[in-house]
């Protein structure tokens, strides 16, 4: 019997000693300062934040399996309401087409570094082997809530279309246009990036945005409503990454039903991304294409997710 060609695993250096007591130190400084923006803005708060963000991946990933779950509850804690986070109603027109006619012509693109590209409608995905799992959301806002996921585990689909030796990280397209990119003048561009960067807890929120998303600071004053794309300028859309640890993960699944049902549009119709170990912003909604990449260079701003080009840690571990 030929034997199975072994999982491609992102490597992970062994443990440093040294290394971790620098971070952990790090991310001490960072606490201790509590929500001080300017700080984190900062290129020394900067290099902080990313000290705590190594130490907070040093330790799961030294304390648990790459099998270790998240916590799964009995549908009895399921919370009544799921509250959405993120964008709600993605003002994208391709988007409303897709979600005029309940997604029938959605089409999952996984590309990149793979030997078979596919192309996935949603009765292809839903005749993959599902897994379901009640597990509980964690925003970096501080809410939190239990739902009852049910999707294709996301290494099915990998294994499907088959990685190159070279594959390391799977980014995430959404169909969420989140802002606009424009011409500007370079003063204008650098402060704008600054405020950007200037709120890393997320705490400010429009007043009365409580219909708005969560895990977003902008979700009411920053994404578009249904507008002239075209004259907006180039949309800036959603977008996140894992790495092979986490892809491989048996509760990392590609989510289309809620608590029995499909999943609704605000809460990421018509596929939603589920990483149980991680916080809320890394649970992409919307997800449109699925592309493998050896290095996160060239999306977006380098930091491997919309979120994480403004200041946030890109491995948001919980």
């Amino acid at each position: 019997m030929k034997a199975r060609p072994e999982r491609p695993r992102l490597s992970i250096p062994e443990p440093h000693r040294r290394g971790f007591l620098t971070a952990a130190a790090g991310l001490f400084g960072v606490s201790a300062l509590g929500g001080c923006d300017r700080f984190a803005a900062s290129p020394t708060g900067q290099r902080a934040l990313k000290a705590g963000e190594d130490a907070n991946l040093f330790v799961q990933r030294l304390l648990l399996t790459p099998a270790s779950l998240a916590k799964e509850f009995p549908d009895s804690q399921i919370s009544p309401w799921f509250k959405p986070n993120g964008t709600i109603d993605p003002p994208d027109r391709a988007y409303k087409a897709l979600s005029a006619k309940r997604f029938q012509d959605f089409k999952l693109r996984v590309d990149g570094l793979v030997e078979r590209p596919q192309d996935l409608s949603l009765a292809d995905l839903r005749a993959l082997p599902a897994r379901t799992q009640t597990t509980r959301h964690d925003c970096v806002e501080g809410w939190s809530a239990i739902g009852k996921w049910t999707g294709v585990p996301l290494s099915e689909v990998l294994q499907r279309a088959g990685l190159k030796p070279n594959a390391r990280y799977i980014v995430f397209h959404c169909a969420d246009t989140m802002e606009y990119a424009a011409s500007e003048e370079p003063d204008e561009a650098e402060e704008k990036s600054a405020e950007k960067t200037a709120n890393p807890g997320m705490e400010s929120r429009p007043e009365g945005a409580e219909n708005q998303a969560s895990d977003s600071k902008a979700a009411g004053d920053e994404a578009p409503t249904d507008v002239d794309e075209a004259a907006q300028g180039t949309p800036v859309r959603y977008y996140e990454s894992i790495d092979l640890t986490d892809a491989f993960h048996p509760q990392t699944i590609l989510a289309y039903d809620l608590n029995g049902q499909a999943l609704p549009v605000s809460n990421g119709a018509p596929l939603r991304l589920r990483v149980e170990r991680q916080l809320g912003y890394k649970q992409a909604k919307y997800v449109m294409r699925i592309e493998v990449t050896e290095t996160l260079n060239g999306f977006g701003e380098g930091g491997g997710g919309y979120w994480e080009d403004r200041g946030y840690e890109w491995y948001a571990g919980i």
